[in-house]
């Protein structure tokens, strides 16, 4: 299997597992919303529903960042190459290895440790747009992209 695949593969179980983790916060605080309202009376109950409430709230905007997070993915053809950065290329540097898709982390293939990063993170904005040979400094490092595929 290719490397891009490979990491492409790795980010949709990145999704897929947080989709998973929020669902069943919905899922437990929904139950214990509905245990709420059954059980309890008076200001202790109120304070438990509105926290149980807010959970739910900031669930909600975790599936809206991974609904984004899916869009994106949806967007990279893991078979195309070309000699300028872009979403879905993988960039080998003499700093560290990329592959500009979603912010997903540190992932190893082959014994080469790639960071799956946004293409709207400070260093993918750098990135983005560059050729092999080309430099850019991050954190005061010089960066130089030895390859792109």
């Amino acid at each position: 299997m290719k490397i891009k695949e490979v990491l492409f593969n790795n980010c949709l179980e990145h999704v897929t597992k947080r989709l998973a983790t929020v669902e069943t916060i919905i899922s437990s605080n929904k139950k214990a919303l509905e245990s709420e309202t059954k059980s309890s009376a008076g200001d202790k109950h109120e304070t438990s529903r509105a926290m149980l409430q807010l959970e739910m709230e900031k669930a909600g905007q975790q599936i809206l960042g991974i609904n984004q997070m899916k869009l994106v993915l949806s967007k990279i053809d893991i078979s195309k190459s070309t000699e300028i950065v872009h979403l879905g290329s993988v960039i080998e540097t003499n700093f560290s290895n990329y592959f500009l898709s979603i912010s997903a982390g540190r992932i190893i293939v082959e014994d080469k440790i790639y960071f799956a990063i946004s293409v709207l993170s400070p260093i993918g904005k750098l990135l983005l747009g560059k050729k092999v040979n080309e430099e850019c400094v991050f954190r005061g490092e010089k960066i130089q992209i030895i390859k792109i595929t």
